[in-house]
């Protein structure tokens, strides 16, 4: 993905930045980042929420534990909000907890994906960097 978005930015970006007498970093950081910044800022949210809602690595790597009574219903030291959930639902049998922790987990994820996509060059400037 990388690769692609490199090779799409147009070589007189950089012909008029060089006749300007910008040097390598310069035009890096006025060109080359904001572009690939602008690109995969979408990606990047999506990513960074799909890492928060990682259920695999931990239940597989460690399943939650070790368990401790530091933390509330069985909560293990590895859990996340997401594998715990799985806990209460599978071994406490607390589906109303985890119904509300599952809602209140979707919501902030959607509240953060949609104000950092609304703050991002992304959605405000659509058409700039075709």
């Amino acid at each position: 993905m990388v690769t692609g978005i490199l090779m799409n930015i147009p070589h007189e970006l950089y012909e008029s930045a060089s006749i300007d007498g910008a040097g390598p970093v310069v035009q890096f950081v006025k060109i080359t980042f904001p572009y690939m910044l602008f690109i995969t800022t979408p990606y990047l949210i999506a990513n960074l929420i799909g890492n928060f809602n990682n259920f695999g690595v931990i239940y597989f790597l460690t399943g939650g534990n070790p368990s401790t009574l530091d933390y509330y219903k069985g909560a293990g030291k590895t859990d996340l909000l997401v594998t715990w959930l799985y806990k209460l639902t599978r071994d406490s049998k607390d589906y109303n907890l985890a119904a509300a922790i599952g809602i209140i987990i979707f919501v902030i994820s959607a509240v953060f994906s949609l104000i950092s996509y609304a703050r991002s060059g992304s959605m405000k400037q659509e058409e700039g960097f075709q």
